[in-house]
């Protein structure tokens, strides 16, 4: 059996060597013209420079968290003394992912803009593969730095397998930490220099979106790269790493060893070899309409979709035979992702009813619009959560929590794996959002004419829908992960009962050997009710903090956009610029936002650092559970609202732009204009963070379980 172990890090290498393969194939591709270059070094130089910023910031706060893990090891023995270098090496390779996926993003834009002349298939060919090493460097990073360490751990230093996987969480927290700042601090970057764009772009001049004379263009370019790149890349590369961890916790929690760990590095691996396959498979003709840009689309997440189920099924009936319901557990999760996706394209697509529907408000101005825009956030809540609900009730009942509790725990978490093992080619399909929207930008600003704009404006129909999609896979995965979290916490618990020197608990006085301890006798001794004023206060405080986060990003996203703001006006006070006879400083706009993003995400990360911590040592156990399951119930639904929302809105502005109810300048077009600013941040910086905000909070729950055992008040 061990020997089928090294197909997962043969595979996570192949992976990434696509990656290169497509990388080296789109810088080979031709750039264009002069002006098209100048502009898209602009965007890449800005991008660049945010990244760098950031980074200095992000490494500072991983130094301290080391140092603390360090301590925790070190000094005071509740945590494995490997710990703090697994996550350093967690938060590098998260990084370094995101990277990748940006640097090839701010290469690949200007490509497709030029391919975009000649052919509208070749445009979309190059655009979804540029994406793709985003999908393919995030899967095979994590999934090769897992079965890495894995091998290390355990065949190296022979160390017991709950002891390996406890290590192992010190990878997911990484990972966690790193896009927690990405997250936050792209979120607040990219929709502030929109919101500025906009506003003082097309309400107040009247001028075209990325229009060269508008000073905040090139930086809310560079927002689409920093944000929905970078940002979202480091998202789901953190639910990918964590669910995997999570989940081999609970194979060998339930009694499976070994396998209990190899089953779900072989579900994702199965994942992405046909993610491999289902990127070929997106190609479209030289004049392709939009339904078969979709279609081509589709063709290739669907293969992927079907092709892992099917290659799962072998995985489960080869390592646990006498377990076959896992593989309902697996289809469950596949399902379940594809539902929340179509789900979400329903309720933010301009295709369908509800979208135009709200176009259709903005004819009575801009107050009907986000009031009908909120109701439909609101009411698009039900199929997700419900969704969710019922598949984590089949997974449990599948891998059969009913007979055996720890199983079914397992099955929850084999759900969220299934969920996330068609990532490389998901991913994809939203890194190729940020990459067509910039193409239609370069596009724009180049002046290249009605024609090549209307076949970027193509991709960039599609993108949008993409990366609504995708915000709703990365939420929905999410809670998968999060829940998987929880339980791994009570794991966690057993072994730093045992590295307490704790060998017995009393339940109804019979001590029981803490070894063998089940989940709930676990719950029963710590009290895990609801009725438990601990667990019940901290419930409600897990549930507000989702909103304060939120209220605290939303904030940060008004206060950057106002500085950006200012400057586009101050800018424009010279009429020469407005006039197209001087140019615009696009550098001092970049440098505003980079700077006031930077200064914003640090409270909010902060938030999500320190609650679990506070918590845990002031309510012990209960605390944390309250804490983490009123998280994640709010912030899961939370987030969903929020995503659809401004994904609402924004498709609603472009379905006035394409002609409806007076198109681009009319009265209807300027109150969705405004609807689309309230969005903005709610799509794309507070609904997204709540995703890592649920997941940092679990994990780092999990990997100080041993402080809150020794060191609660209560």
């Amino acid at each position: 059996m061990s020997n089928v172990f090294w197909i997962v890090p043969g595979v996570s290498i192949l992976s990434l060597i696509f990656a290169w393969i497509f990388y080296r194939q789109m810088i080979r591709e031709d750039e264009g013209s002069g002006k098209m270059i100048q502009i898209a070094n602009a965007i890449r130089e800005g991008a660049t420079s945010f990244l760098k910023v950031q980074d200095r910031v992000v490494a500072i706060f991983l130094v301290i968290m080391a140092l603390f893990l360090a301590f925790l090891a070190f000094g005071l023995n509740v945590l494995s003394r490997w710990v703090p270098l697994v996550f350093l090496i967690g938060g590098f390779l998260s990084g370094l992912s995101g990277f990748l996926g940006m640097r090839t993003a701010t290469r690949a834009s200007v490509r497709v803009t030029n391919a975009a002349i000649n052919s509208l298939g070749d445009a979309l060919r190059l655009a979804f593969r540029s994406g793709s090493v985003m999908g393919l460097s995030v899967v095979g990073l994590s999934l090769l730095g897992i079965s890495i360490l894995f091998a290390f751990f355990r065949f190296g230093l022979s160390l017991p397998l709950d002891v390996v996987t406890s290590i192992l969480l010190g990878f997911g927290i990484g990972a966690s930490f790193v896009a927690l700042f990405a997250r936050v601090g792209g979120g607040i970057y990219t929709k502030a220099a929109d919101v500025g764009a906009d506003l003082v772009g097309k309400v107040e001049a009247g001028i075209p979106e990325d229009d060269p004379r508008n000073p905040a263009t090139i930086a809310d370019n560079v927002g689409d790269n920093v944000g929905d790149v970078a940002g979202m890349g480091a998202d789901l590369y953190e639910s990918y790493s964590d669910a995997i961890i999570a989940t081999m916790v609970l194979g060998i929690a339930s009694g499976l060893g070994f396998r209990g760990a190899l089953e779900p590095l072989l579900i994702a691996t199965s994942g992405i070899a046909l993610s491999l396959i289902g990127i070929f498979l997106v190609r479209a003709g030289k004049e392709a309409t939009q339904s078969e840009l979709i279609h081509s689309l589709s063709r290739g997440i669907t293969f992927t979709t079907i092709g892992t189920g099917v290659l799962s099924i072998l995985v489960v009936y080869f390592i646990t035979p006498e377990n076959l319901g896992v593989i309902g557990a697996v289809l469950v999760g596949l399902l379940a992702g594809t539902v929340i996706g179509k789900s979400t394209e329903f309720y933010t697509s301009f295709a369908f009813a509800p979208v135009r529907n709200l176009a259709k408000e903005s004819k009575s101005g801009a107050a009907p619009l986000i009031i009908d825009g909120l109701a439909l956030g609101m009411n698009s809540t039900l199929i997700p959560v419900v969704t969710v609900s019922i598949a984590i009730i089949l997974a449990f009942f599948f891998a059969g929590g009913f007979e055996n509790f720890a199983l079914g725990l397992y099955g929850v978490g084999i759900a969220a794996v299934g969920m996330l093992s068609t990532l490389g080619i998901t991913l994809a399909s939203d890194a190729y959002g940020p990459i067509a929207d910039n193409a239609g930008g370069i596009a724009e600003m180049s002046k290249l004419g009605e024609r090549v704009r209307n076949r970027t404006d193509q991709l960039d129909a599609l993108g949008n829908t993409t990366a609504a999609t995708g915000k709703g896979f990365a939420i929905g995965s999410a809670a998968f992960t999060a829940l998987a979290l929880i339980t791994a916490y009570l794991t966690q618990i057993k072994m730093s009962l045992a590295r307490l020197g704790e060998k017995f608990i009393s339940l109804g006085g019979v001590n029981i050997p803490v070894e063998k301890a089940s989940f709930l006798q676990l719950a029963e001794y710590y009290n895990l009710n609801i009725l438990n004023p601990k667990l019940l206060a901290s419930l409600l405080i897990g549930s507000v903090i989702t909103f304060i986060f939120c209220g605290i990003t939303m904030r940060a996203v008004g206060q950057t956009s106002q500085s950006v703001i200012d400057d586009v006006r101050e800018q424009f006070k010279n009429k020469n610029i407005l006039e197209g006879k001087e140019k615009p400083d696009y550098g001092r706009s970049v440098a505003i936002v980079t700077k006031a993003a930077q200064k914003q995400m640090i409270v909010p990360s902060l938030i999500a650092i320190i609650a679990p911590l506070l918590i845990g040592l002031i309510f012990g156990v209960p605390g944390v559970i309250g804490l983490l399951v009123g998280a994640l119930v709010t912030g899961f639904t939370l987030a969903i609202f929020m995503a659809n929302t401004g994904g609402a809105l924004d498709n609603a502005k472009k379905y006035i732009e394409k002609g409806a109810y007076g198109g681009k300048g009319s009265p209807s077009h300027a109150a969705s204009v405004i609807g689309d600013t309230l969005g903005d941040p709610m799509k794309d910086t507070s609904g997204p963070s709540l995703n890592i905000l649920i997941k940092l909070m679990s994990i780092l729950s999990v990997i100080t379980a041993g402080l809150t055992l020794a060191y609660h008040l209560f």
